[in-house]
Order: C-alpha cells, then sequence, then structure tokens
C-alpha cells in the first residue's frame, strides 16, 4: 500500500486551525455486567461469561446495574458535571454481529452527567480546560477475533469469531466539545487529556483503567478549519474523521499528528474530506478508511422501553460527592513537589502508568528517587523483555523490602537486581531468595583482605602504581575483586582495603 502523501506539520498549522474532539469510553470494574448478572470478568474463556441479556434472547429483560450507576455518578461528579435529576435509556439500532440482539442500550438525549470541565496540564507547564458535553451510561459490545492473516484485523483474515464476553459490559462514554485554540499542542492535548481521564477513574476505584485490555479506549475527532474563522467557534468547522479505539496514549498523540497533515494535504490539493471513521494503524503509523460515520439520526434511538427512568436522589449525589479523592491534576502537582523529579523523570513516571505504585513505594518508606530509580529501570526494562506490565510483575512493599536489605548493606545493587528478579518469579520473599541464592554481601574482612591481597600479588605494576600516588589505578584491583568474590563485596570497603594493603610495607 502507498505510503500516504502528508503536509509538512508546521506548514498545515499555517493554513489550518486543528479542531478535536474527544470520546473516551471506559470499562467499569463492577462484579457484574450493566444489564444483567453474567460475571464482568476479563480474559475468561470466550463466550463464557454469559446471560440470556447478553445474547438478546427472547424473553430476557434488563435491570440496571445499581453499583454502575453509582460509579457513573462519581465519575461525572470527578469531571465537574451536573447530574441529571431524570435520565433514562435509549436503543441504539446498528446492526453488527458483536452485538447479539441489533441494538445497543445506551444514552441519548438525557445522559446521567452532562457541562462539565476537566483540567489538564501539557509538558511546557501550559493549563488547558476541556470541555466536557456529556458523560453517559451504555453497555459496551462484544469482540470479533479475527483468524489468519498477518495482522489480526479483519483485512485479509480468513474468517472471523465472535466472543460475547465483552457484550454488557458497563461503560461510561466521556464525550467533549470540539476543543478550539490547541494550534501546536493539539495531539499533546489529546494524549494528555486521556492520560487524566485515566487518571481519574483510577483514583476513583471504578476502572482498571488498562489501555492494552481495551478498559479505556479512545475515538479522536479531528477536523481542520481554514485560516482567518478562528473566532466563529463552532458556526464555521470542517469535516471531521473518527479515528477508533486508539489504545495507547503514544498511539492518541501520533493519531491526531497524523490526521491533521493528512487532512491538510487534501484540502490543499482542492479534496473533500469524507465524513468517516478510521483505523489506526501502530505498524504504520497512518489511519485508514473504515466506514463512512452516521449521524444520530442513523440510529434510529427511542426510549428502552423495559427501563424505567433513573431519578438519583440529590442526598445520594452529595453522599456520592464526599467520597471524591483528591484531583488527579492537584495530585500531580503536589507530588512532582515533594519529590523533587525533573520534569522529564516526572513525565517518564505518568507515562509509564507508575504514580500510584511509587507513592505506594514511598509511603512504605522508600525515598521518592530510589523508588522511581526501580520502577523507571530494572522493573521496566524486565517488563519490556517479558512484554508484561511492570505493575503486574511486583508490588511496592516487595520493592520496599529489597531497598531495606540495600541500605542494611545486605545487598548491593548488583545483587538486589538478582533478588528483584527472583522475586518477579515467585521465588519467595527478598530475604528467602537471598538465603537460596546466597547473594548476601561479604562483609567478613578476613575474605576481603585474602582477595584484595590475591589481587595486588597478581597485578604488582598496578600495585606499584598506587604506590606512586596513582590512587585511580586502584580501580583495576577493586574490579578483580569484585570478579573474584561474585559481586558479593562491599565495593567502598574493598577500595579502603586496597588502598591501606597497597601502602604497607
Amino acid at each position: 500500500m502507498a505510503k500516504t502523501k502528508l503536509m509538512d506539520f508546521d506548514k498545515a498549522l499555517e493554513l489550518f486551525e486543528p479542531v478535536i474532539g474527544l470520546e473516551v469510553h471506559v470499562e467499569l470494574n463492577t462484579k457484574t455486567k450493566m444489564f444483567s448478572s453474567a460475571p464482568n470478568v476479563f480474559g475468561s474463556e470466550p463466550n463464557t461469561n454469559l446471560a440470556p441479556v447478553c445474547l438478546g434472547l427472547p424473553g430476557s429483560l434488563p435491570v440496571v446495574n445499581e453499583t454502575a450507576v453509582n460509579y457513573s455518578i462519581r465519575l461525572g461528579l470527578a469531571l465537574g458535571c451536573d447530574i441529571a435529576e431524570v435520565s433514562g435509556f435509549a436503543r441504539k439500532n446498528y446492526f453488527y454481529p458483536d452485538m447479539g440482539k441489533n441494538y445497543q442500550i445506551s444514552q441519548f438525549d438525557d445522559p446521567i452527567a452532562h457541562d462539565g470541565s476537566v483540567e489538564i496540564e501539557l509538558s511546557s507547564g501550559r493549563v488547558i480546560h476541556v470541555p466536557i458535553e456529556r458523560a453517559h451510561m451504555e453497555e459496551d459490545a462484544g469482540k470479533l477475533n479475527h483468524v489468519g492473516g498477518s495482522t489480526g484485523r479483519i483485512q485479509g483474515a480468513e474468517y472471523s469469531l465472535v466472543d460475547y464476553n465483552r457484550a454488557g459490559v458497563p461503560l461510561v462514554e466521556i464525550v467533549t466539545h470540539p476543543i478550539f485554540g490547541g494550534e501546536a499542542d493539539t495531539p499533546e492535548i489529546a494524549a494528555v487529556y486521556v492520560s487524566t481521564i485515566r487518571d481519574i477513574v483510577v483514583s476513583l476505584g471504578i476502572s482498571d483503567a488498562r489501555m492494552e485490555r481495551g478498559n479505556i479506549r479512545c475515538d479522536a475527532n479531528v477536523s481542520l478549519r481554514p485560516r482567518g474563522n478562528e473566532g466563529a467557534g463552532m458556526s464555521v468547522l470542517g469535516t471531521r474523521t473518527e479515528t477508533k479505539n486508539v489504545n495507547s496514549l503514544r498511539s492518541i498523540e501520533r493519531a491526531v499528528r497524523f490526521e491533521i497533515q493528512r487532512q491538510a494535504q487534501l484540502l490543499s490539493e482542492g479534496t473533500a474530506i469524507t465524513q468517516e471513521t478510521r483505523h489506526w494503524h501502530e505498524d504504520t503509523g497512518e489511519t485508514s478508511p473504515g466506514r463512512p460515520k452516521s449521524d444520530a439520526d442513523d440510529y434510529r434511538y427511542f426510549p428502552e422501553p423495559d427501563l424505567a427512568p433513573l431519578t438519583p436522589s440529590r442526598e445520594l449525589v452529595e453522599e456520592l460527592r464526599a467520597t471524591l479523592p483528591e484531583h488527579p491534576t492537584l495530585r500531580r502537582r503536589r507530588l512532582a513537589a515533594e519529590w523533587d523529579f525533573s520534569p522529564l523523570e516526572f513525565r517518564d513516571v505518568v507515562n509509564g502508568g507508575l504514580l500510584n505504585d511509587i507513592e505506594a513505594t514511598v509511603a512504605a518508606g522508600v525515598p521518592a528517587q530510589t523508588a522511581r530509580k526501580w520502577w523507571t529501570g530494572e522493573v521496566a526494562r524486565i517488563a519490556n523483555e517479558r512484554s508484561a506490565v511492570a505493575t503486574d510483575l511486583i508490588t511496592p512493599e516487595q520493592i520496599a523490602s529489597v531497598v531495606a536489605l540495600v541500605d542494611a548493606g545486605t545487598l548491593n545493587d548488583k545483587l538486589a537486581r538478582q533478588v528483584l528478579a527472583g522475586l518477579i518469579d515467585g521465588e519467595g520473599t527478598a530475604q528467602e531468595i537471598v538465603d537460596a541464592r546466597g547473594l548476601a554481601i561479604v562483609s567478613d574482612d578476613g575474605a576481603l583482605i585474602e582477595a584484595v591481597d590475591a589481587a595486588l600479588a597478581e597485578q604488582p605494576d598496578v600495585l606499584q602504581k598506587i604506590r606512586d600516588g596513582k590512587v585511580q589505578a586502584a580501580g583495576a584491583i577493586i574490579g578483580s575483586v569484585m570478579k573474584a568474590m561474585k559481586g558479593q563485596a562491599d565495593a567502598a570497603r574493598v577500595r579502603e582495603l586496597v588502598l591501606e594493603r597497597a601502602s604497607a610495607e
């Protein structure tokens, strides 16, 4: 497939104003599904988490999940939204094989939460207030598994299998108003906004928020309008495309940038933009056409006849408001100040989804910089090697137990890395791994002196350099001793002994 022709990003910004709108879908981590008693569990065997309602079997009736409603209200409050005194469900009609009943129960003209705003902070320090139009409840669709082909996508597949486990999982869709004024920051705004939403739902405890699992998915709407219309608001907007289900922060930023450059190139050539959904391809860094984008009228919404309207009391709303945690943006600022990380260090922590785990590690008694070093260093390296998520491999308490052994002089960093690997592999506690592998630092001066004397005897030329005042030459002896001791020696103590023994006649 030919490479898509793109306009230079800076040139595109000279000619057009980018406008984006973001739709973020958040799966709720309730025990059961939105309208049935079927379990809401990730990773089960296909088509095992089912009930008649999930499949739309005749005679089955939906029942609203109370916990999902409470979660949705809390999320709406955290987004600064008003909570509707009356909201209801509607049937969104469309045919697609991953929704067995050929319609989705959603909310249309009366969402549970509306008119909010989320503050985000870019890497430059620029603060943006993203306007929220609505946050509405709905059920998720199932999943198609495309078999055959090389990409796992429908293109080139031999056939597709339907897994209905996800059908009916509680979902909140958060829809922004058009976001104006982003200019060159527009791609970053999209990524930071989704990151902030992820932080909010994690802090609320209402979603696992794992983007690689699809717990959070983003549809990014992008349009361009010619310069000179900046003050026109929504009265003059370009034709938009909707890039569907982008599931990583980096990909969101790349997809928005790509669409800006692609659309700018087409418009400069006099080609109209097609209103359509588009697919993001991580391997090529491009989007490709999906289907023509339907407007609301095409879904033939009508009130769901089997569900009564929701009428949460003001008392309940205020009770739920009282449970809200510290806003993630404020929390980030507080932690950045407390931990004294550089902007780059803090950004790496946030982008790695490690904020909560580092905070828990610090709470366990580990200095912030030490906690950051282990999580973004050795743990991240092992996670990358195993194509795993760092926070799935080890707990903050386990990290703290390793650091405690380093602080006690039982381990150095090299040995600690071995203990860390043992913890990840489930070999026991940190102390048990040290004992089983014999990893403790040798602190017996007798053994260290013996190793130092042997190394000095093997390298008389180095010994003479040390005696001549070239202290830096001691490094060669220290290296030999550490090798002989299999890294299980205190390098600082070895250095002291080398200089001491070399000066002795």
